[in-house]
């Protein structure tokens, strides 16, 4: 019987009969429209007969396909196509799985042609809104087949580019389906996410070059649009904007895999461009993630070769500036964290000229420079990154990269040996750039927010090291942060200019936190200022740097009292010269001449007192005349001319302290204080080895401050000081302290290697020394009420106190209120 209605068509089911008839004889003429328009009605009237249909124009399809009739085949996915746009029923879902498999038909065909028309027709559906969901629809194969449309090597170049663009459209409707849909297939899990994102890179990546000629800037354009590379970086975009929170991980990390296997953190071009497609895309609260990523990525990355870590570094810098802009949260401190144990294995790397620790010589001096790239790179990175930085955080990065730099104290112990002083220094210089490009343009209304004392503590005692290279870089330092008004540049050069208003210098007010700052640092300030004047090492760029610092202080700290000290500060270090108690070379005892005179004819004409400036240009004129060495226009030059009669300098030459505190006395500054010369605070740095432990003062230091507090000075009563306690302190001073480290040494090795029972024996012996010590003072300090009773007799005839609770003692009632 089914037979039989098979071969006769007016006994055929009636939509398979509008389904045929829908097709013309000639496939040329097209779909037949009226046809198509009762079909469609039938499919609405009906709607249950639509996954009938949808299977019988499958089956159609397939044999078209299988024909080669291909124009068939186009009017099958016309109609197709024209009755999911038209219908939105809830048996929708059965329609779709024909569809979906006439598709899939089309993309396993090895004809461009119906490639691209299954591609159109999925992207049509996938713009559709379905009424209805679907909870076991799977768009693996359309995933895997897409991409691998996306990589198509085709030897005819425009139908190659027609198939890669038709995998992109298809992976950016499958994106588009499935992103907002929790019934459909997770999108998401990394094995979409490995097809659909390296697929998409390798178009961002081949930029046809025959795609760059036209013509005409007007068919460019219209080239570039269509062009792979275009569309693949738009549907990267939309991708990265829908994903969620916990989303990102899994977008990035195909990224970050495809850089590694194909080697692009070395020109970094391609790296850098595509993070900055990512962090332009994603949600503005999710940026930290991107960041998070690359950081672990560099971590994962710390053996690799130093031009790819390089690559890593810049691109992490150009998505950090941009992630500034929005939410970075807790991943400041990780980031700058993660750089600066980076630096430290930089380093170790470029010392031992290897990854695992072990001393290779072979490549070594490639891997230096390299290495020394590296470092650059990051130090670049941390400046870049913490001058987006609000003010507060900036303060907690430098806070962070000061308490890193290795200097030697009780706390944080010194590497010994010739590599363990190399990698000091080299950790230490690195550091210290680092913290300056941090410092650069960091403008802070209150300086004790700036420098704090556990930071200006750390920072100055590096000012005092032998390492000159050091020193400057603590200097620059100090520089950036007080300079807040961009005076710094025009100090670059020491000069006596008669007139410095040529220099327009931006003088502001001293403030009330300005002045707070300068009481509580400025003698640790000066002192610094003054030791580093004494240093031999020194070079122009030191007193260059000196120069700025005194300059910018005055403009930037000083109130009346603070000029007085600086001028004081200053006529120490011409004192310094003149004496030469250090025996310091020429041209440093010339240089110092120079910068006090520098110095001195800038404050005079800042403090605007004539016979001051009158002082100041007289010895200047007469320095011109008779020993042009001792100025800084024939020091501070590239040929300095010195002079080995420094010995003979007459007083005419010399700025006079007495003629000084005269004329500023006069005019209302403090006489008696600018008649007393300058002395450093004495302090334990002075009486250590050449600063072999500047660390370790600081520690004495505070405790030597915390007892001349006054609070200690009411309670301890004061010690006698003689001649031979002064002897005794400076002469035995360095060996109580080589006999105090030797005896800590022997406790430690005695915990280390003496047995349990020992150390248990011995631990329990110093317990009970310490009972019997506290008893003792307990009994002296701690004496019984006295007893309203009076007294009793103990045994012996000797009285004794009776102590009666507090709440039996009977009270007059005078005391009863």
């Amino acid at each position: 019987m089914y037979g039989v209605c098979g071969c006769c068509g007016a006994l055929r089911p009636r939509y398979k009969r509008l389904v045929d008839n829908i097709f013309p004889e000639d496939p040329e003429d097209g779909l037949v429209k009226t046809n198509m328009e009762k079909l469609t009605f039938y499919a609405l009237s009906a709607p249950e007969k639509l996954d009938r249909i949808g299977a019988y124009l499958s089956e159609r399809l397939i044999r078209d396909v299988g024909r080669h009739r291909y124009g068939y085949v186009c009017i099958a996915m016309e109609a197709l196509d024209q009755l999911l746009m038209a219908c939105h029923c809830q048996s929708i879902n059965l329609f779709v799985e024909s569809f979906l498999k006439m598709v899939a038909k089309l993309l396993e065909s090895e004809k461009p042609n119906l490639q691209i028309l299954g591609t159109n027709s999925f992207v049509k559906f996938a713009n559709i809104e379905e009424d209805t969901p679907s909870y076991h629809r799977s768009y693996d194969f359309f995933v895997s087949r897409f991409s691998e449309m996306c990589h198509s090597s085709h030897d005819d170049l425009e139908i190659k580019t027609k198939i890669r663009m038709s995998g992109i459209k298809g992976l950016q409707g499958v994106v588009r389906k499935t992103v907002n849909d929790e019934l459909q297939a997770n999108i998401w899990d990394p094995q979409h996410m490995d097809k659909i994102v390296p697929s998409l890179l390798f178009n961002l990546q081949h930029v046809e070059e025959a795609e760059s000629r036209s013509p005409s800037p007007l068919q460019a354009t219209e080239k570039e649009k269509e062009s792979p590379a275009e569309l693949a970086e738009r549907c990267l975009r939309e991708l990265l904007g829908r994903a969620a929170y916990g989303n990102i991980k899994n977008a990035i990390k195909p990224v970050l895999i495809h850089l590694d296997n194909h080697s692009l953190w070395e020109p970094k071009v391609f790296a850098i461009r595509c993070f900055k497609i990512i962090m332009y895309s994603v949600q503005p609260q999710h940026s930290h993630l991107v960041i998070q990523q690359l950081l672990s990525h560099l971590d994962a990355n710390s053996r690799s070769a130093a031009t790819v870590r390089a690559g890593i570094v810049e691109v992490l810098s150009e998505a950090a500036v941009i992630a500034a802009t929005g939410s970075v949260g807790p991943t400041v401190l990780e980031m700058f964290n993660t750089l600066l144990r980076q630096l430290r294995l930089s380093i170790d790397y470029a010392l031992t000229g290897s990854y695992d620790g072990a001393i290779s010589v072979g490549p070594k001096i490639i891997k230096e420079h390299e290495e020394r790239m590296f470092q650059e790179a990051v130090i670049k990175t941390t400046g870049s990154f913490a001058s987006t930085l609000p003010t507060y955080q900036r303060s907690e990065v430098m806070l962070f990269i000061m308490s890193k730099v290795p200097l030697p104290s009780l706390h944080h112990p010194m590497e010994t040996g010739k590599t363990g002083e190399n990698r000091n220094r080299l950790t230490q210089i690195m550091l210290l750039k680092s913290l300056l490009q941090v410092s650069i343009g960091f403008q802070c209304s209150n300086m004790l927010t700036a420098l704090p004392s556990s930071f200006l503590d750390r920072l100055l005692s590096a000012a005092l090291m032998e390492d000159a290279e050091i020193r400057l870089f603590v200097l620059e330092i100090l520089i950036s942060f007080i300079d807040r008004h961009g005076n710094r540049h025009k100090f670059s050069t020491i000069s006596t200019l008669s007139d410095i208003s040529v220099l327009k210098l931006k003088v502001d007010k001293c403030s009330r936190q300005d002045t707070v700052f300068m009481k509580k640092h400025s003698q640790q300030l000066y002192r610094h200022i003054y030791m580093s004047c004494k240093e031999e090492t020194n070079v122009q760029k030191h007193y260059e740097a000196l120069y700025s610092m005194l300059a910018l202080i005055s403009i930037e700290l000083a109130n009346e009292e603070v000029v007085v000290d600086l001028i004081r500060l200053v006529l120490a270090v011409q004192e310094i010269a003149h004496i030469n108690e250090e025996n310091l070379p020429a041209y440093n005892r010339c240089a110092l001449y120079a910068l006090g005179a520098a110095y001195l004819n800038l404050i005079s004409q800042l403090t605007a007192v004539p016979a001051f400036c009158q002082h100041i240009h007289e010895v200047i004129e007469t320095r011109q005349k008779e020993a042009p060495y001792l100025l800084p226009e024939d020091i501070f030059v590239e040929r300095p001319r010195l002079s080995q009669s420094l010995d003979q300098v007459v007083i005419e030459l010399l700025f006079r302290q007495s003629k000084i505190s005269e004329v500023l006395g006069g005019s209302g500054y403090n006489s008696d204080r600018l008649c007393t010369p300058y002395i450093p605070q004495l302090t334990d740095e002075d009486r250590l080895s050449k600063r072999k432990s500047i660390g370790e003062t600081i520690s004495l230091q505070v405790e030597v401050e915390s007892r001349n507090s006054p609070e200690k000075e009411e309670r301890v009563p004061a010690e006698e000081i003689t001649y031979e306690t002064l002897k005794k302190a400076i002469v035995d001073s360095v060996a109580v302290e080589e006999q105090e480290r030797e005896r800590r040494r022997q406790v430690v090795e005695k915990f280390q290697k003496a047995p349990f029972e020992e150390i248990a024996a011995h631990c329990g012996a110093r317990a009970s020394l310490l009972q019997s010590k506290l008893n003792q003072i307990f009994e002296i300090t701690i004496r019984p009420p006295p007893s309203p009773s009076g007294t009793i007799t103990a045994a012996y005839g000797q009285p004794q106190n009776h102590s009666i609770p507090v709440y039996e003692m009977k009270f007059p009632d005078l005391c009863v209120y």
